[in-house]
């Protein structure tokens, strides 16, 4: 090793201390103040989980998309993937997501749902048409062709009546130290979505309910880690399946992989660094009853369920397959604790 390679990662190493000492539990905030002490739900009892159609996932068949022509309204500029709000030829208004986030996120809501969490009615389709598209957009617009069409697309139904009144932090959630708390937990290091930032934790009004939900899913099955190479971190079957699961158990506790250290460029980039270095508790010291508990449901998942999920997000029948495999390696062993 050259000299200077050697005192790179010595200053590397200096620089991850440094930061790692820096790290303290953050502020939590909420979009409503209202939220932190409200009543609700974050999971609900599956019933007959070997039933459930991972296909169509919690929108079922009868909400997914009529069609694929729709009619662009305007553009959202929240997260890093380009996202167009637009309507259908039935009226219905839909969110599309475009980029790296699109297949993880879809086959990734169908998991949660699948053992009672809620999850949005995500839907893939490979090839969809936009009209009354503005002449310049501000994210996406390689992604987009020149008659409107985009490919390989997540659509998110928006629910008639569904109000978003803010978002809840995973220190002060009302459900915070609960059982399904702790198995949501193991739900993000199964999936290994790694941005579980408080900011992709949604919290809806349906009616006289409050329900609670991980709305981003997007940077699942890939790294444990952030990595701003997003091909790399997000919906990358190699990365999923050599990524560390389970890297500690004790008598009463298990720890996981997600969300890991951030690449170790990211350390000279401190305002990223930090805030990541900070989400690495939410996979530490969760009570090894509910991990198995989450495992013990999730084991009533048949392959055919799971390779449903993958499906459905338009993954190949060799990626559906190998994505399959591995989560059913981890489900064993959660059952096995």
């Amino acid at each position: 090793m050259s000299n200077m390679r050697k005192r790179f990662n010595k200053m590397t190493i200096s620089l991850i201390v440094l930061f790692a000492g820096l790290t303290a539990p953050g502020q939590n905030k909420f979009a409503d103040g209202s939220v932190k002490n409200a009543q609700g739900a974050v999971w609900t009892d599956p019933g007959d989980i070997e039933s459930r159609n991972l296909f169509y996932g919690p929108g079922g068949k009868e909400h997914q998309p009529a069609g694929t022509n729709f009619t662009f309204v305007d553009e959202d500029m929240n997260g890093t993937n380009p996202k167009y709000n637009v309507k259908d030829q039935d009226g219905v208004k839909w969110k599309i997501k475009l980029g790296a986030e699109a297949q993880p996120e879809t086959a990734a809501s169908r998991l949660l749902w699948a053992v009672g969490y809620f999850a949005n009615e995500d839907y893939f389709l490979p090839d969809l048409h936009v009209t009354d598209l503005p002449a310049k957009v501000h994210r996406g617009e390689n992604l987009i062709g020149a008659d409107g069409e985009m490919q390989n697309v997540r659509l998110k139904r928006h629910i008639k009546g569904e109000e978003k009144v803010g978002t809840w932090s995973w220190k002060d959630a009302p459900f915070a130290k609960t059982r399904e708390w702790n198995g949501l937990r193991v739900m993000m290091a199964l999936i290994n979505n790694w941005d579980v930032k408080d900011e992709n934790n949604s919290v809806y009004q349906e009616g006289p309910d409050r329900i609670y939900m991980v709305s981003d899913l997007g940077a699942s099955f890939g790294t444990t880690g952030y990595n701003p190479r997003q091909e790399t971190s997000k919906g990358n079957l190699n990365g999923y399946d050599d990524s560390h699961f389970i890297t500690k158990k004790t008598k009463e506790y298990v720890d996981f992989g997600v969300p890991s250290r951030p690449a170790l460029f990211i350390v000279f980039n401190p305002a990223e660094f930090i805030p990541r270095m900070n989400l690495r508790w939410i996979g530490k010291q969760i009570p090894r009853d509910d991990a198995r508990w989450m495992g013990q449901l999730l084991a009533r998942l048949s392959q055919e369920q799971i390779r449903d999920a993958f499906r459905a997000a338009g993954y190949t029948p060799e990626q559906t397959e190998g994505f399959r495999i591995v989560v059913q390696r981890r489900i064993a062993e959660l059952a096995a604790l």
